[in-house]
């Protein structure tokens, strides 16, 4: 997992177990910049998120609204991109069951 928030957030911390994996901090969002992933969140938005409490500028430590689209990368270890699931609608995700079977896959070739 790759974040640009500069803490943990209290959802990290508040889990009832701690995640398994390690959570990589985009400062900036520098690298999902690269990819092309960045957006800056509407005014419209940005007020709504305040009201909940909801602050990125001060989350993320760059004084911005931008977020980065989530995003599934599955690279090789050449470093060559092997898959990419990529969508603005946050609530579209693929499934993790998919990147698994798909890791399966990549590793018995």
């Amino acid at each position: 997992m790759v974040s640009p928030q500069v803490a943990r957030t209290p959802r990290e911390t508040e889990e009832p177990k701690p995640l398994s994996f390690e959570v990589l901090r985009d400062l900036g969002n520098r690298v999902a910049e690269q990819y092309g992933l960045v957006f800056t969140l509407p005014e419209a938005l940005q007020t709504i998120y305040t009201k909940f409490g909801i602050h990125l500028p001060r989350s993320n430590g760059d004084g911005t609204w931008r977020l980065p689209i989530p995003a599934r990368f599955v690279i090789d270890r050449a470093g060559i991109i092997r898959v990419v699931d990529a969508d603005p609608d946050y609530t579209r995700r693929p499934e993790p069951a998919q990147t698994v079977e798909f890791l399966k896959r990549l590793q018995a070739q």
